[in-house]
């Protein structure tokens, strides 16, 4: 993995096996769109309702601005995945609502692009998060949530190690509805996957 670069801003890159991570930029708006564009149909029954403008690049400017200020703040960290053969952009990995003191927790939410879907290029992503949150970070338990019929989303966090915890009552508004969602919880503590 490459840790040690970083980018202007003391942002770390952040690299696997075939992606690697960098905080997104406004210079990766055209690529953003249109790849969110394409991957509509695929990304809308997990998400919460896009808004009107949320390709558009002034929905964009706000989307940077919320990473940024959770980054400030220390509430979170957000990347782009990226492939290592080509640059291409594939998807997007977030933490959020970061806890320190006694509990060092933070939440993991991630998307893909449609094209490149069932690839493990996320497996591959969620690995190098994983251990820049628990080695850089220094965070002792790792939260993600996904709907229940989100059989894609179960598997790679089973995969990465992630334990099912019970169920949050409609934890999320997701396309418009008020979802059940499955937690999940994988500890600094645990054995690493296969």
């Amino acid at each position: 993995m490459l840790f040690g670069r970083f980018l202007p801003g003391g942002s770390p890159l952040l690299g696997g096996q075939h992606v690697y991570l960098r905080p997104p930029s406004i210079a990766d708006y055209e690529s953003w769109a249109a790849l969110r564009a394409i991957s509509r149909d695929h990304l809308q029954p997990w998400e919460p309702t896009w808004a009107e403008d949320a390709l558009s690049r002034d929905g964009f400017r706000r989307r940077l601005a919320w990473f940024e200020r959770l980054k400030r703040q220390d509430l979170g960290e957000a990347y782009f995945i990226f492939l290592r053969r080509n640059d291409g952009l594939v998807g997007g990995i977030t933490l959020s609502n970061l806890r320190r003191g006694a509990s060092q927790c933070g939440e993991l939410g991630y998307w893909i692009g449609k094209p490149h879907a069932g690839q493990g290029y996320m497996t591959d992503a969620l690995a190098v998060m994983m251990a820049h949150c628990y080695g850089s970070l220094k965070l002792h338990r790792l939260e993600a949530a996904c709907l229940p019929e989100n059989g894609p989303s179960q598997r790679l966090l089973i995969k990465a190690g992630f334990k099912p915890e019970g169920i949050l009552r409609e934890y999320l508004k997701i396309d418009g509805v008020w979802r059940d969602h499955q937690l999940y919880a994988r500890l600094s503590t645990d054995p690493k996957p296969r």
